[in-house]
């Protein structure tokens, strides 16, 4: 018989240790994808704007709301990626703050003024994105606080 908490309680510890693993895994690939997606934005926006349904023809303002994008993605994963402890468990929660506003802008934009709105598909798929990311830096935020 073993002393301690037993087989069922070491096995828990184990399975406890391999999630918390797989939160800090997850948001270190957000924090990747967020790095390359920034850098694709910053050096091709129309080509970006093209590909996410934001409108084919050239336009400057949208290409440099686009950059500003870019950017915005580009601090938030590399702030993450070159930090830690304190300050990475900081990086984690603007990046929750940021992309619950981005699930909430995506939605917004489906009520666009005289037939502006962004196509469905474009809104839910940013929705969908902005949510997961939400979801990825919640889970490491809780568990960055209960240890």
């Amino acid at each position: 018989m073993c002393s301690g908490g037993g087989y069922a309680s070491n096995v828990a510890d184990v399975t406890e240790v391999q999630q918390a693993d797989r939160v800090d895994t997850l948001m270190v690939h957000l924090a990747r994808g967020r790095v390359a997606l920034g850098v694709t934005a910053f050096l091709a926006p129309g080509a970006t704007a093209r590909i996410l349904g934001l409108g084919r023809d050239a336009d400057a303002g949208r290409d440099l709301a686009t950059r500003l994008f870019a950017s915005r993605e580009i601090a938030l994963g590399l702030g993450y990626l070159l930090s830690k402890g304190r300050s990475r468990a900081a990086w984690a929660r603007l990046g929750v703050a940021v992309d619950a506003l981005d699930a909430l802008a995506a939605v917004k934009s489906r009520r666009g003024r005289r037939g502006s709105a962004v196509p469905l598909w474009a809104a839910a798929a940013f929705s969908t994105v902005a949510l997961g990311a939400t979801g990825i830096g919640a889970a490491k935020v809780v568990k960055d606080l209960t240890g």
